[in-house]
């Protein structure tokens, strides 16, 4: 499907957050939003953030949170105060995670990592969880909540696999992935929030694979200035495209296309979560991967998730 029909398939362009226009929020919610850490900027403590028995590993996880999941820690901090602690230790648990692969010159050492990490599961359900700040945490939170050991092997094995630098040969194999790491990590934070419905699954579900599909096109530039490209195969030769038009940048229309099916499929996932603010600023740049606008961090999204909290919706 051609870039230049992304109106009629989605929907026309409306600038700004949505449905902001149409609703004022209620007095009071402004000034509430206003409190959040990020949008006051007046450097409130961590402890303020956790809680007011906040721990010094419960801080190390905040702080990993907010320097190598920003959207995350947000999104973390619109959950209940009793919440919030764990949701900061499963979120810090899977950047750790994530931060293996970008952090080892050789895929054995990354095995090493990874079996660190499936024993310290093991022990986590032991009881005897090793001195080391996520893992200690992540304990506290599966003691609270009794969270499911089988989401977090499941995240564990997928980040194992994905550890050699290989494309996904077509979409349906980055779902997969997309389904046992990010759906996994929000099907936790369902378990974390006492949050036992179908539905809520479901919707779990669509947006970790659209999550998924997002951080692989919003990675790209990054993995390209690396020589790595790691998107879907079979839409590169559906549009004629090879990895070297990724990483020499290439802003020809079938370049764009691929980018284009890609966010296509996200965007059949879910419409109204944070997602959804990469895909509308990928479409205003015509699905120009490598514009400069889209590596600039969003001012206005902590106040976004907000409303749309407020709202209560995804």
């Amino acid at each position: 499907m051609a870039a230049s029909t992304l109106v009629s398939a989605w929907g026309p362009l409306r600038p700004g957050v949505p449905g902001l226009c149409r609703r004022r929020p209620p007095r009071g919610l402004w000034a509430h939003a206003r409190r959040l850490p990020e949008l006051a900027g007046s450097g409130r403590s961590v402890a303020a953030v956790s809680g007011p028995g906040a721990s010094g590993t419960d801080r190390y996880c905040l702080e990993l949170l907010r320097k190598r999941d920003y959207e995350g820690y947000l999104c973390s901090l619109l959950l209940p105060a009793e919440s919030r602690s764990s949701a900061f230790a499963l979120r810090a648990f899977n950047v750790e995670l994530a931060q293996v692969k970008d952090s080892v010159s050789e895929k054995t050492i990354g095995l090493m990592r990874m079996q660190f990490w499936k024993k310290t599961v093991d022990d986590v359900y032991c009881d005897s969880p090793p001195h080391q700040p996520v893992a200690i945490e992540l304990w506290k939170a599966v003691k609270r909540h009794n969270l499911t050991k089988r989401w977090l092997m499941k995240i564990i094995d997928e980040r194992e696999k994905n550890l050699d630098d290989k494309a996904y040969r077509n979409i349906q194999e980055l779902e997969n992935y997309a389904e046992n790491t990010q759906s996994s990590l929000l099907y936790l934070t369902l378990e974390i929030l006492g949050i036992k419905d179908l539905h809520a699954d479901h919707a779990a579900s669509h947006i970790g694979k659209a999550q998924g599909i997002v951080t692989c096109l919003r990675a790209t530039p990054y993995h390209g200035s690396r020589r790595r490209v790691f998107l879907p195969m079979d839409i590169c030769m559906l549009h004629g495209v090879s990895q070297e038009d990724f990483l020499r940048k290439s802003q020809d229309k079938n370049v764009r296309d691929v980018v284009y099916d890609m966010a296509s499929q996200a965007h059949l996932h879910l419409k109204h979560v944070a997602l959804e603010d990469y895909l509308k600023k990928i479409q205003q740049v015509d699905f120009d991967i490598f514009h400069p606008s889209l590596q600039q961090k969003n001012t206005l999204l902590p106040l976004s998730l907000y409303i749309q909290s407020w709202r209560k919706r995804y």
